[in-house]
Formats: C-alpha cells, sequence, structure tokens
C-alpha cells in the first residue's frame, strides 16, 4: 500500500507563500549561488568565523568562472549581521582561531601553492605565515597558543631526497614496485649521461631523463587515476608542526612513507591525536584500513590506540578536559560506521558504542561534555543530532527536509549553514538544542523572487520489502488541468542521496521545474541515507532491481495524472549515467534520455577509472574470475544496446 506523505514546507501554500509576479530560474541563476561553510567559533564561545564560496569571473581566463571562498566572522552574544574579513582575488578558507581569539589563521594560495596565513583581529592585514616548499593546509592552533599543526602534500621522489622532511633518508619498508629495483636503489638512481645500450646505471640513468623531461609517464602506483588525468607520483599527507614565533622552522610529526588524515592536539598541547595506516609491508595505496593513534607533540613516542585487521578506525575527537576519546569505525568493505566513546587513557575494551544505522559526520563535543554533536545525512536531509552521553540516547534535532551543511558549538549557541527548498544556503543561529532558531545571513537573498517548485515527499514498499522515498515537484507555474512533460532524475554513487535536504542538485531541479518540467527523484536501494541493510541491497544488482524502484516512482507520479506521457525524459550522471542506459535498454516509454559522464561496461570500467574497487565491492571479486566475469557481463547495458531506440545523448 502506498503512503504519502507531504513536506512540512508544503505548508507554505497556506501561509503565505506565493508565485505571483516572480522570475523564473534561469541557468546564469547559478552564478548568484552562495554557499557558507567551515564553521568555527573561539574559545570563548561568543565569536564565530566561517566561509562563504561564491561563483566569480575568472580574470585569467575571459569567458569563464572560478569558485571564490572568502571568511567572515558574527558575534554570537546579539546575533549581529555578518562582518567580511577578507578581499583578495585569491579563495581565504580553512579558518582556524587562536586560543586567546586575538588572530584568525586561514589558508591561501601564495606562488602557486597553499600557505597559512593570519589575520589580526585588532585590525591590519593579514601576513603570511608560512612559506613551505610543499604548501600548508588545514592549520590547527596548539592549546596553548605556542605552535601551529598544518598539513601538506609531498610526492615520494621529494621525500626520498628531503633531509629535512627525511633526515635519515629512509627508504620504505614497503615494496615501491619497480621491477628489478630495490627500494634501497631508489634514492642512487641520478639524473646523468644515460645510454639505452648501455650498463644497468646508464639505462635507468636514460629512462630517469626520459620521465624528468615529460618524454615519458612512469606509472608503479595502484590507483594512477584520478578525475581529470593519470600520474604516477606517489604521494603523502604528512603534518608539520611551526613555533609561532619561528615560523620558517617546520618540524614533521608524521613520519614515515604513510599518509596521515587528520592531526590535532589534545587540550593540554602535549600530545597529539593521529588518523592514519601505518602499516610497513603494505603500500598506502594497497591497504584500506586505518588506526588512531597518540604521540608527543613533536611526534616521538608513536603508539597505538585503534586498530584492527580489515578495520578502519576514524573521526578521533577528543573532548574538551581531554578525559574521552569520540571516535567511528567499521570494516574496509564499506558498512555504516559504529559511533564510540572511550577513556583517551584507555583502551578498545573499554569503549561504549551508540548504535545509530547511518553514516555520521563532523562530531563535536559540547564543552560540559554531556552530549556529542553530529551530521548523518538521512532520508532526504542531513538533520544534526546529539547524543547524551549518561543515558545513550540520540535526539535528532533538525528535521528532513533541510540538510546542516556546516555547525559549530559555542557557549550556549550553535551557528550552523542550512540548505532547504526555499533558500540553497544561508547562516543561522540557534540554542544548543537548534531551537528558536534566527537567520543572521541573506547571502542568497535573491531566491526570493524566483518561483520555486515545493517538492512533495512520497513513499512506496519496493519487491524487497524496502520503503523507497521519492520527490514529486511540478512545474513551477503548474496548472490543475494541464500535461507537462516529466524529467526523471536519478542519482549517482550507487550510495549517494538525494532530498530536499541535499545542495548538489538544487538549482538543477528548480530551473527544469521553471522551464516547464515536472521532476521526480527518488532514493533507490543501494542508497546512503537508510542504513546498511538498504545500502547494500543493490549488491550484484546494479541494474533490474535500481531500475524497478525509480521506474515506480515514475510510474505513481504519472497516475497522478498531470504528466504527458509522451514526454518523459530521464538523466543522470556516473552510477545513474549506467542506469539510465540500462533503462532505456529494457524500457522505451522515453521521448529522449542522457546519461553524465556514465559506466558502461563494468568489466572494461574496473580498469579505466578511480572507482574500480566498486567491482569487487559489489560483484565479489574481479573481471578475470569465471563467476564474476558472468555477473559483470548480466549486469553491464553494453550488452544490451542493439535494444536502445530512444534518442540518446
Amino acid at each position: 500500500m502506498e503512503k504519502i506523505v507531504i513536506l512540512a514546507l508544503s505548508f507554505l501554500s497556506v501561509t503565505g507563500f506565493s508565485q505571483q509576479g516572480k522570475e523564473p530560474v534561469l541557468l546564469t541563476d547559478m552564478l548568484k549561488m552562495k554557499t557558507a561553510g567551515n564553521m568555527v567559533v573561539n574559545n570563548e564561545g561568543r565569536m564565530a568565523a566561517f566561509t562563504i564560496t561564491s561563483i566569480e569571473p575568472d580574470d585569467k581566463k575571459e569567458g569563464e568562472y572560478k569558485y571564490v571562498t572568502q571568511l567572515y566572522k558574527v558575534d554570537l552574544s546579539n546575533n549581529s549581521t555578518p562582518v567580511q574579513l577578507t578581499f583578495a582575488k585569491e579563495s581565504s578558507s580553512q579558518p582556524a582561531w587562536s586560543p586567546d581569539s586575538k588572530s584568525l589563521a586561514f589558508v591561501r594560495v601564495a606562488d602557486g601553492k597553499p600557505q597559512v596565513f593570519v589575520l589580526p583581529m585588532s585590525g591590519g592585514e593579514a601576513y603570511q605565515l608560512t612559506k613551505f616548499s610543499y604548501g600548508a593546509s588545514a592549520p590547527k592552533w596548539s592549546p596553548d597558543g605556542k605552535k601551529i599543526l598544518f598539513a601538506a602534500s609531498i610526492q615520494m621522489k621529494d621525500y626520498l631526497r628531503d633531509s629535512v622532511v627525511n633526515p635519515g633518508r629512509s627508504v620504505a619498508a614497503w615494496p615501491l614496485e619497480k621491477p628489478g629495483i630495490t627500494n634501497t636503489e631508489i634514492p642512487q638512481i641520478k639524473k646523468g649521461k644515460g645510454n639505452p645500450d648501455g650498463s644497468i646505471a646508464e639505462i635507468r640513468s636514460y629512462l630517469v631523463n626520459n620521465e624528468a623531461e615529460g618524454k615519458a609517464t612512469v606509472l608503479t602506483k595502484l590507483n594512477f587515476q584520478d578525475e581529470s588525468n593519470i600520474s604516477g607520483n606517489v604521494g603523502f599527507n604528512q603534518f608539520f608542526v611551526i613555533d609561532i614565533n619561528q615560523p620558517t622552522a617546520a618540524k614533521s610529526v608524521t613520519p614515515g612513507f604513510y599518509r596521515y588524515n587528520v592531526v590535532d592536539f589534545t587540550p593540554d598541547s602535549k600530545s597529539i591525536i593521529l588518523t592514519a595506516d601505518i602499516d610497513s609491508l603494505e603500500s598506502p595505496d594497497r591497504s584500506l584500513e586505518s588506526e588512531i593513534f597518540m604521540a608527543n607533540a613533536d611526534g616521538s613516542n608513536l603508539r597505538m590506540l585503534l586498530g584492527k585487521k580489515n578495520f578502519t578506525y576514524n573521526s578521533a575527537k577528543v573532548s574538551p578536559s581531554g578525559k574521552w576519546l569520540a571516535y567511528q569505525f567499521g570494516n574496509i568493505n564499506g558498512d555504516v560506521n559504529e559511533l564510540a566513546v572511550m577513556p583517551l587513557n584507555g583502551s578498545e575494551k573499554d569503549a561504549v558504542v551508540f548504535p545509530f544505522d547511518r553514516s555520521k559526520g563532523s562530531l563535536s563535543w559540547s564543552n560540559d561534555e554531556k552530549y556529542l554533536y553530529f551530521t548523518a545525512q538521512s532520508n532526504g536531509g542531513s538533520p544534526l543530532y546529539r547524543l547524551k552521553i549518561a543515558d545513550r540516547k540520540i535526539e535528532q534535532l533538525s528535521g528532513f527536509e533541510s540538510g546542516i551543511s556546516s555547525y559549530a558549538l559555542g557557549k550556549d549557541k550553535i551557528i550552523f549553514s542550512k540548505i532547504d527548498v526555499l533558500n540553497p544556503s544561508d547562516v543561522f543561529v540557534a540554542d544548543m538544542a537548534l531551537k528558536n532558531s534566527v537567520r543572521i545571513s541573506n547571502f542568497n537573498d535573491w531566491v526570493k523572487n524566483k518561483q520555486l517548485s515545493l517538492p512533495e515527499k512520497k513513499t512506496f514498499t519496493n519487491n524487497k520489502g524496502l520503503t523507497i522515498e521519492y520527490w514529486v515537484m511540478k512545474p513551477a507555474n503548474f496548472e490543475a488541468g494541464k500535461k507537462y512533460p516529466l524529467l526523471l532524475e536519478i542519482h549517482g554513487g550507487p550510495s549517494a542521496m538525494w532530498g530536499p535536504g541535499e545542495a548538489s542538485m538544487w538549482h538543477e531541479f528548480q530551473y527544469f521545474a521553471s522551464k516547464g518540467y515536472g521532476v521526480v527523484y527518488s532514493n533507490p536501494r543501494g542508497s546512503g541515507g537508510y542504513g546498511e541493510v538498504f545500502l547494500k541491497a543493490n549488491v550484484a544488482d546494479w541494474g533490474a532491481g535500481p531500475m524497478s524502484d525509480v521506474m515506480t516512482s515514475l510510474e505513481k507520479t504519472i497516475a497522478e495524472g498531470w504528466a504527458d506521457t509522451s514526454k518523459l525524459l530521464v538523466t543522470g550522471g556516473s552510477y545513474a549515467g549506467y542506469l539510465v542506459a540500462w533503462i532505456i535498454a529494457h524500457d522505451k516509454r522515453f521521448k529522449a534520455a542522457c546519461s553524465q559522464r556514465g559506466v558502461y561496461d563494468l568489466a572494461t570500467f574496473f580498469g579505466e577509472g578511480n572507482a574500480w574497487r566498486l567491482v569487487p565491492r559489489y560483484f565479489g571479486g574481479y573481471p578475470w574470475e569465471p563467476k564474476t566475469k558472468a555477473l559483470l557481463e548480466r549486469e553491464s547495458p553494453f550488452n544490451y544496446v542493439q535494444n536502445i531506440t530512444t534518442p540518446y545523448i
């Protein structure tokens, strides 16, 4: 039996929300959109800083645009209007308050590399603090205000030769996978007079010269493809500490040929907490595990707090007193991670696990340590939640019809950025239970003059017994009794989630609605935001099952009577590009179809993109294994191309 749940936003139709006299959403309105993020609050909990990202003309490329990010601050004691702090052409991002609140560190590109800058709150221009040759990002002050921790990305070739970051000129213990060359030989290979017919040393020099001159690209790492090109460079994310009074003398606190994900100080400034995968026998490209470590503030005395074979530990967050450690863990197969808290001086056997069947992020302790706040994509939105440690209860603080994209806890207030149907992003302040919310910015005030389509949330039960949620957006100028073209939109991932609280499609959906199209979108089996069973419901079934879910949402929308069934369209990108191809190879009702960035042959997909791990994860093996090969052939739209008659791009 179908259930229909109308979004709470629909009440606006009877409380003064009117489309009369308003303008349609235009394609170029995308250039007006501004996005708030990176919320941080100072130690006193009274002042907040955040970023606003906008789209600006690129002064170096005529007719092109670029994203520009600037810093703002706001006084939380009186909910004043935010004040812009930076105005440079270069973006300013990743703000971090000094412990005494007198300065704000942030990141800006200088001479082609990101560097840490410091802006005095007393006035004056920001000054460049770091001039690190590898760049510097993600700044964090030590709680005593004496040091700043920052991250830098270093390539293997530089790490091997740099006596500052690698004083002992050590080499990796794990194999570098250069056939015929041992790890200890790598640093010794010099550019020089090469000869392809000479000695082994001359041949190696010849090959090194070819690589250095751009005549050849050498690929020896597993993940050599990214979104737009290929790269053979093996790199590491490392962390460094500088003294505020001696910013040129950066000291590595994460030695070794490993990738460190998150590093932060403990409240007493004496130690650091690190998340990384440190396995001396396996390349970082091959390992999927991660552990949580603790070390002295200078990186010495590294010891593992949490770690286990075939598991990942992440999201480490120390409580304000330094007594507790919150973290997440899960197996490497991509399951929904568990949330846990343990004494910082304890071990995993002392941990308390708090079950919550959603993917969680942005963990933050309340000052009194009674609550642990977090966000989680769920049911089409991204609500803010808080866990009450004492009774282990999790409270949902915001609704599914909106998304909390960033937040920070003040002394007695929360500052947050939110997306909903009526606004793609703005800044709000509320009490610690997220009640009595006040909007303090109008970065997207232009939206109030636009015709908007309000989505209606509906549900049905699919053939696996799962509840599928979908949303119907009628044309913005909808008139009863008329027929309208209907666009079926499909999300990628396949573990992504769409809904009124998800930011990426706000403009596209509203643009098509303003053009007179109806839009229907759903979260089919395999989507995120509905728990682990739902997430795994498309394992070994990328085609028929998800198609059934999205097509049912289309059919139920058609049954409402306003859709012109001679003008049905379908589109989607990435995994959804795959599903569009699958659908039109098995159904001929669409007037036109568009696959964006799609995947069509799963066997070749394994070797032609950076998401190749999806193949073993979802289909249980590799293309050369008979059972998996047969499954990939069955699930590949390429093998049904002869059935496609729909006009298709």
